[in-house]
């Protein structure tokens, strides 16, 4: 079976991931489900942008998938991260998991988001009624002073040199 840890700018079929670990030998698939939400701290959201380094991003799903089989050995998973505009309600992350029993499978799928959060190169900007702003990591634990991630600084230098 080929691995399904993908950074992607269409929507999440969530089905596709719970198709991709369902198996005759789980008794338990868990999924998780990250939307778009509109209240955040008191303020109304309009939409977001999700950027990544897809890349490293990826790698890092990847990454997660194999602690992840480490910790549970009997788990299989699946993890999709959408990047580019998302609506309010719209998928933003997707995580299917798959284990003979029930625990494995709860624990397997909290342990994935946390991780992701923690470490995979994807960055929110927040649209609200009064203005925007880059969030920072998805920790929220990294602030941007000139107004967005660097990786996103850098690539528009590297465009000006090349107009």
């Amino acid at each position: 079976m080929s691995e399904l840890f993908k950074i992607t700018k269409t929507p999440i079929e969530v089905n596709e991931l719970i198709q991709y670990v369902t198996r005759r030998k789980a008794g338990a698939i868990t999924t998780f489900i990250g939307t778009v939400r509109e209240w955040t701290n008191g303020k109304k959201t309009l939409r977001l942008t999700y950027e990544a380094y897809i890349p490293m991003a990826e790698n890092m799903l990847r990454q997660i998938g194999q602690e992840m089989k480490n910790r549970w050995p009997d788990t299989e998973a699946a993890i999709v991260h959408r990047i580019g505009t998302l609506e309010i309600t719209d998928i933003a992350v997707a995580i299917a998991v798959s284990s003979p029993h029930r625990k494995a499978a709860y624990e397997a799928n909290e342990y994935a988001i946390e991780r992701i959060k923690e470490i995979v190169p994807i960055w929110k900007k927040e649209y609200w009624e009064d203005g925007e702003a880059w969030i920072g990591d998805q920790l929220e634990t990294v602030s941007y002073p000139e107004g967005k991630p660097s990786h996103l600084q850098l690539a528009e230098k590297e465009g000006d040199q090349h107009d």
